[in-house]
């Protein structure tokens, strides 16, 4: 088992399997954001409007879709943090990944609410 007090913990390759990680599932988000943004552009209740996010089914499609995406990888990355810990390597590097993908998530959800109430 691992010494929690102890900081020197080994990386073994770990930082660069997280960022890669981090990488890919903000690629994700970003390919849904663009799907979802592509969607509400091409249904006819917007056809008349001079914007994509005309109604609430839209707006909600914007922020939610995106959201998910990230939720869901940072549940992912913490779910691989207890897989390290338990298994007695470095975990850190897993735990600070769900950590910005939360972050991430929950500032995507501020702003995109955000504009929505204007």
């Amino acid at each position: 088992m691992v010494d929690d007090v102890e900081k020197r913990g080994s990386d073994d390759g770990e930082y660069r399997r997280a960022a890669l990680y981090v990488v890919c599932v903000v690629g994700v988000a970003a390919l849904v954001f663009a799907a979802v943004n592509v969607w509400a552009a091409n249904r006819g209740a917007c056809a008349q409007a001079h914007t994509h996010l005309c109604d609430t089914p839209a707006e909600s499609a914007v922020v939610i879709g995106p959201s998910v995406i990230l939720l869901l990888g940072g549940i992912g990355a913490f779910v691989r943090t207890y897989q390290r810990w338990r298994d007695g390597y470095s975990w850190r590097t897993w735990q600070g990944a769900g950590w910005f993908l939360f972050i991430l998530m929950t500032a995507y959800l501020a702003i995109g609410a955000g504009t929505i109430a204007a």
